[in-house]
């Protein structure tokens, strides 16, 4: 019986120590929320109000941003997807970086309007759509599909790259916004 005792007393063998550790505090969840976004001010001329998916806690999260948009002898639906794109690509700011959010979208990324044969909808990118990271697909994706101009099926975009590849329709989903860098967009090869 006296065995016994000594057993569960000595715990799982798990000696203490008299050296202090000190392994900081506990680890704590970023929210992926903004206190208060610094970027959207009040609109003049040409200014407008956008949201563009950033990466938080590896899911899609979006953020305000105020763009100012041109008029360029382009239609307002390229000149917003160039935007929208220039957004992306732009390096989180000091709130937002703060707050967990990254971006995956390369600076060198680029859009354009459809080429001779395209649906009206289609925008190309300088980049084959399957050449960007799962995330980067996801954001422009997601981005392009949220806004009212760049997409005209609500959950869809059409996009293609630079060469002779099909066009595809890719659908911004729940479960893409919750996991981009497992599942990919839906696509669909546009005919």
């Amino acid at each position: 019986m006296c065995g016994l005792a000594a057993l569960l007393l000595t715990g799982c063998g798990i000696r203490s120590t008299e050296v202090p550790t000190d392994f900081g505090a506990a680890p704590t969840r970023v929210g992926c929320s903004l206190s208060g976004s610094d970027e959207v001010g009040t609109r003049a001329g040409g200014e407008f109000a956008v949201q563009v998916y950033l990466v938080c806690t590896s899911q899609l999260v979006t953020v305000d941003r105020t763009v100012t948009l041109e008029r360029r002898g382009t239609s307002d639906r390229v000149a917003v997807a160039r935007e929208l794109l220039a957004e992306l690509s732009r390096k989180p700011s000091g709130a937002e970086s703060d707050a967990g959010y990254s971006t995956d979208v390369a600076r060198r990324t680029r859009v354009s309007g459809p080429r001779k044969g395209d649906p009206a909808d289609a925008l190309r990118l300088n980049t084959p759509p399957d050449d960007l990271s799962p995330y980067a697909l996801a954001q422009i994706v997601c981005t392009f599909a949220n806004s009212k101009v760049t997409a005209e099926d609500g959950d869809h975009v059409v996009l293609g790259g630079p060469g002779d590849d099909a066009l595809r329709s890719y659908e911004c989903s729940d479960a893409v916004k919750a996991r981009p860098g497992l599942i990919p967009a839906p696509a669909e090869t546009v005919g």
